[in-house]
């Protein structure tokens, strides 16, 4: 082979190798992202079964339930209300009325929380809460 074809065989290598980590990369950062959903798109069906997303809105009043270690309470969005179970110690910060963001998955219509975030003080709210609830309202 020449000097030429040696060249143009290293830079097609290249791109081949470069193409390839893109596409790995890619992959990787879509199978890892987790969606918003309000309850009322839960409720229209929107937000994906058996896969994880974060659900948020506001509790409830009046909607918390203690059993030991496991926690069931209502999230709403003002349009809509929608179960959550959640199994472990909640934030220090979470009460009833309260904006929070949950992590988890939908298991026969309730919502398996496995990770609970509650505001941090009076005047936060979560962005996505923020704009869930303003939706709710119009």
């Amino acid at each position: 082979m020449t000097k030429r074809q040696n060249r143009m065989a290293l830079v097609a290598l290249l791109v081949a190798g470069a193409i390839l980590a893109i596409t790995l990369l890619i992959q990787a950062l879509g199978s890892n992202t987790n969606y918003f959903y309000s309850p009322t798109e839960v409720a229209e069906g929107k937000a994906p079964v058996g896969k994880s997303f974060r659900l948020g809105g506001l509790v409830s009043k009046g909607s918390v339930v203690r059993k030991d270690m496991k926690v069931t309470f209502k999230v709403t969005d003002k349009a809509n209300e929608f179960t959550i179970e959640y199994t472990g110690i909640l934030p220090d910060l979470f009460r009833e009325g309260q904006g929070i963001i949950t992590t988890g998955s939908l298991v026969n219509g309730t919502f398996m929380a496995t990770e609970v975030l509650a505001k941090h003080d009076e005047n936060y709210m979560p962005p996505e809460v923020a704009d869930a609830l303003k939706k709710a309202e119009q």
